[in-house]
Parts: C-alpha cells; sequence; structure tokens
C-alpha cells in the first residue's frame, strides 16, 4: 500500500467501468419503459375519448332496460287482467248454458204438460150434484159433512212426491155409477 494514488485511481476506473455496464444495460430497458409510456398514453387518449360516450350509451341502455321493466309489468299486469275478464266471461257463460238448460227443460215439461192437459179426455161433469147458492143454507150441518165427506179424493188419488199425476179419467169415487146415471 505504497502508493495510495495508484488504488485510488483504480478504483475510479473500475467505478466507471461499472457505471458504463450499467448504463449499457439500462438503455435499452429505458426505451422499452419509453415505448410502454407511449403505449399507456395512446390507451389513455382513446379512453377519454370513447368512455364518456360507452358510459351515456350504458346509461341511457339501464334507464331503457327501466322503462321496459315497467312496460312489461304493465303488461303483466294487463295479461292478467285480461285473464281475470276471461275466466269472468267463462263463468257467466257457463252459468248461462246452466240457466238456458233449465229453462230448456222447464219449457219442454211445460209443452209436455200441455200436450197431456189438451189430448186428455174431458171428463164428465157433476152440474147435478152441485147445489145451487139459495140452496146450501138449508142444509143442516148434519147434510154439510156428509157432503165434504162425499167429495173428499181417496188417498190413492192424493199427490204423492216423485210419482206422475194420474189423469182424472183413472180416478176412483163412489160416486162414478152416480154421475154417469145422471148423464144417461
Amino acid at each position: 500500500m505504497s502508493e495510495p494514488l495508484f488504488w485510488l485511481g483504480l478504483s475510479i476506473f473500475l467505478v466507471a467501468i461499472s457505471l458504463t455496464a450499467v448504463l449499457v444495460v439500462a438503455i435499452p430497458a429505458l426505451q422499452e419503459l419509453a415505448r410502454a409510456a407511449r403505449s399507456a398514453e395512446k390507451l389513455f387518449d382513446t379512453l377519454s375519448r370513447e368512455l364518456p360516450p360507452t358510459l351515456d350509451a350504458i346509461r341511457t341502455t339501464g334507464l331503457e332496460i327501466t322503462e321496459l321493466t315497467d312496460d312489461v309489468s304493465e303488461g303483466v299486469k294487463s295479461a292478467s287482467g285480461v285473464v281475470k275478464q276471461v275466466d269472468q266471461s267463462l263463468n257467466s257463460a257457463k252459468q248461462q248454458a246452466q240457466n238456458i238448460q233449465i229453462n230448456t227443460r222447464s219449457i219442454f215439461v211445460g209443452v209436455k204438460a200441455a200436450w197431456k192437459s189438451f189430448t186428455r179426455p174431458k171428463p164428465a161433469k157433476r152440474t147435478s150434484d152441485r147445489l145451487l147458492m139459495n140452496q146450501k143454507g138449508t142444509l143442516k150441518p148434519r147434510e154439510r159433512e156428509s157432503l165434504r165427506q162425499y167429495n173428499r179424493p181417496k188417498k190413492s188419488e192424493q199427490y204423492r212426491n216423485q210419482e206422475s199425476y194420474k189423469d182424472t179419467a183413472d180416478w176412483e169415487s163412489d160416486d162414478t155409477q152416480d154421475w154417469q146415471e145422471e148423464e144417461e
């Protein structure tokens, strides 16, 4: 270590070589960094130009979707109302069909009864058995009671539920012979 100046020069020389090596290696890295910076700058310019209209379009699309959702919900409500009206109409039509069926049956039954009544032979009249109005007052209570029992229908003639009506020509009476005799 005799010569300090030599060692100082050697140290400076080694530092210079190290810095040169670092610079040689750093220059391509710095060039790549510069290219990346230019690309990023272009990207930021493109974003600054394209992003606001895209955001506006996204916002407009969101509003349109909201409007469409409202329209669809109104359509669903309207369709629900139409379905309810159709259901009510079907129920009403069903009720009317039942009423028509009942009325048709009633008409057929009425026509059938009228036809039977029209085609049935007429019974003989009992004019001779009836008393005149001025003769009623002269009857005694016992005579009135016997006439009441005489004119009462028999049990076989009384109306029974779920049975057909018997024609008057088929009725039985105690006075059938009396009527026939009086008519002759």
